[in-house]
């Protein structure tokens, strides 16, 4: 098969090579998607392989769902038929559901989402401190994902959460929490987010034969950002790849940007010591960014220690100038912001979608929107939590759901403990068995009479009350407004107590009017479209769309630069480049050499930043910052010099000019008369 759209030499080099492993060094925007892609395609078209035995993985739905359609495009559906284009997380689902006989799990066993986690090791810690409990989960996902159990722990390896045997009072403590929560999720015959990957790899290790069966059924691997793999996503690709080692690996250690969620460096370096015949090709020609703003990164970059060298290069010419802009604070600073967004797009009659601001954390963003909203210029918003992932909402739609599906174990969990109803760990747990027995729902175990027998009265009556109840207000679901139906739910499992129990007074009120936001936007949903509450909470998936119809929105993107990996834009504002913000204070650090890592990690997401420009790059710090209801004097980010501008930077400082000064100049720029080109 003849490759169908032309690739550089080091693509088709990467392309082509399928007698041994290969790592791909994509650096940013050098077209690694199109390699994947391309691959994959070579490999059914050219090399023999059927599509059901390659499997593709990366880290988002997104990412997954690019590359299927890029796939799409390059194969007719007959030949791509059955290929798995995942996440690693997908793929560990599909291990764990057909293999759910021999991990000990129910086929329909739940999936806990990280609120459902988190209220189960809230409970288990007796902590009323949402922080520690927050700390605590991180803890527990990092010794996961590093492979570490609670007996591990408990032993003394990988004090502190991220294997690295750093002492820690707490960890005792922690170990002791962990053990219980690995108890419960076994009680209620679920897995964890983490779980997902971290039982596939116990599985494979505990059984030679079923290992053996899914490495011949994925007989080639490819993955995506394999800078980004924790120690857990490593050893299930060294799994599946096995003696074999039909693998391709495509990653950019310059973009690592993910260690505080477990992702190591040190998987790239393993891939060297591991596969001893490791082909690696580097792919240097950048397709995105003009040369100030690639000279500019292949600078900054520089002073990280490298595993491998490599350097940028592009041919759409110098472009703009970087331009570096001193602010007098963080209100000026947006505002300025938007006033040169608005008279950049006027003179270069771009669209408002060509637009981003990056900033290094989501409390920077408010001030943004304040500016952007002033000026009427649209914009989304990337990297925050969305309003359906909050806790009270995700409460409330654990209840919908149940009405919608009572066969529905995570939410039928979630809506019995969530507020607590007297049912206990051991009812949950009796439950969970007798249902794992009759191969039955939870909800329907609950009903039938026969679990009645196995626990005694005081615990049965308060899971009677709840079934009933909930087929009391399943029926009132299809029949009754929508807006009775949520209020008279409201009062009868009496949140707002719960909320107002759960958190300070102020923070319990601003919950409580995101449930009255909620509930009032589904009464208006359902009278507007004539559906019931039931139908209604079933079309309510398809909000997790969003996300992908952002991209056709003319607005300005508004994004951390964490959710804008992998994402690009004409022309960038990257605000807040100080020290103390990027780099990131973050804790002290006893030890010089992990003060040393998160200043290279911070760089790199500075790097991250950089390379998203294409055309034009706006570089912002203030002198002095909002904190509290005083204001810090701020200095410029280190990675401003590291830079190293061949020419002096463009200086954009306005900070003498009064805000009416600078409205009255972008009027009277936006009402210069345009002289017509040619």
């Amino acid at each position: 098969m003849s490759i169908p759209i032309p690739l550089n030499p080091p693509q088709r080099e990467a392309v082509l090579h399928v007698d041994g492993p290969c790592l791909v060094l994509a650096g940013a925007g050098s077209g690694k998607t199109r390699v994947i892609t391309h691959k994959i395609a070579h490999l059914i078209g050219t090399e023999a392989y059927q599509a059901r035995q390659i499997a593709a993985l990366t880290f988002t739905n997104k990412a997954a769902a690019e590359m299927r359609e890029r796939v799409g495009a390059l194969l007719d559906a007959k030949a791509s038929r059955g290929l798995t284009v995942s996440t690693f997380h997908a793929l560990g689902l599909q291990i764990l559901r057909q293999e759910a006989e021999v991990v000990g799990l129910r086929p329909r066993f739940s999936i806990l989402s990280a609120d459902d986690a988190r209220g189960i090791l809230q409970d288990l810690s007796a902590s009323t401190d949402p922080g520690h409990v927050k700390r605590l989960q991180t803890r527990v996902s990092l010794w996961k994902n590093a492979m570490l159990s609670p007996e591990a722990i408990e032993r003394g390896e990988g004090r502190g959460g991220s294997g690295s045997g750093d002492a820690d009072a707490d960890s005792a403590v922690d170990a002791r929490v962990y053990r219980s929560y690995q108890a419960t999720l076994r009680a209620y015959h679920a897995v964890d987010f983490d779980d997902l990957i971290g039982r596939a790899v116990d599985l494979f290790e505990q059984h030679q034969d079923v290992l053996y069966r899914w490495q011949s059924r994925l007989r080639y691997l490819l993955v995506d950002e394999v800078q980004d793999t924790n120690a857990c996503q490593y050893r299930l690709l060294r799994q599946l790849a096995g003696p074999r080692a039909a693998l391709t690996a495509v990653g950019d250690d310059d973009q690592a940007i993910y260690a505080w969620r477990g992702a190591t460096l040190d998987n790239l370096a393993n891939l060297q010591r591991d596969y001893p015949a490791l082909r690696v090709v580097k792919l240097e020609q950048n397709y995105r960014s003009s040369g100030r703003i690639l000279s500019a990164a292949n600078a900054l970059i520089a002073a990280n220690p490298k595993l491998f060298e490599k350097k940028l290069w592009s041919e759409h010419g110098p472009g703009d100038a970087v331009t570096i802009s001193p602010m007098d604070d963080d209100l000026h600073e947006a505002e300025s912001v938007a006033i040169r967004m608005a008279a950049h797009r006027f003179e270069r009659k771009t669209k408002w979608a060509d637009y981003a601001v990056l900033y290094r954390g989501n409390h920077q963003a408010r001030v943004f929107e304040e500016a952007l909203r002033k000026e009427k210029i649209p914009y989304v918003l990337s990297g925050g939590q969305s309003f359906f992932e909050r806790a009270e909402i995700r409460d409330l739609m654990a209840w919908l759901r149940l009405f919608a599906n009572v066969d529905d174990d995570p939410a039928f969990i979630r809506a019995i403990t969530v507020p607590k109803r007297g049912v206990g760990t051991a009812t949950l747990e009796a439950l969970g068995h007798y249902a794992s027995q009759r191969d039955v729902s939870l909800f329907e175990a609950a009903c039938e009479s026969a679990f009645s027998l196995r626990v005694a009265a005081r615990q049965i009556e308060p899971v009677e009350q709840f079934t009933a109840f909930v087929n009391r207000m399943q029926d009132r679901a299809e029949r009754e407004p929508a807006g009775r139906v949520l209020d008279d739910l409201l009062g009868a499992i009496d949140y707002r107590a719960h909320l107002f129990d759960a958190a300070d007074e102020r923070g319990a009120q601003k919950r409580w009017q995101n449930v009255l936001d909620f509930t009032a936007w589904i009464a208006r949903r359902c009278e507007e479209d004539g559906k019931s509450l039931i139908a209604a909470t079933q079309s309510i998936a398809l909000l997790s769309m969003l996300d992908d119809r952002e991209e056709d929105v003319d607005a300005v993107r508004l994004s951390t630069l964490h959710a804008a990996k992998g994402l690009e834009f004409g022309h960038v504002f990257l605000v807040g480049i100080e020290e103390g913000l990027l780099p990131h204070k973050g804790h002290e650090d006893d030890d010089p050499a992990l003060h040393s890592q998160r200043i290279e990690e911070e760089r790199r997401l500075m790097y991250v930043g950089v390379t998203r420009a294409q055309r034009s790059l706006s570089i912002s710090w203030c002198r002095k910052r909002r904190r509290a209801r005083d204001h810090q004097a701020c200095e410029p980010s280190r990675f401003i010099a590291e830079l190293g501008l061949d020419e002096a930077p463009t200086i954009v400082d306005d900070s003498t000019l009064t805000p009416q000064q600078r409205m009255a100049g972008l009027k009277a720029l936006l009402a210069r008369p345009r002289v017509a080109k040619g």
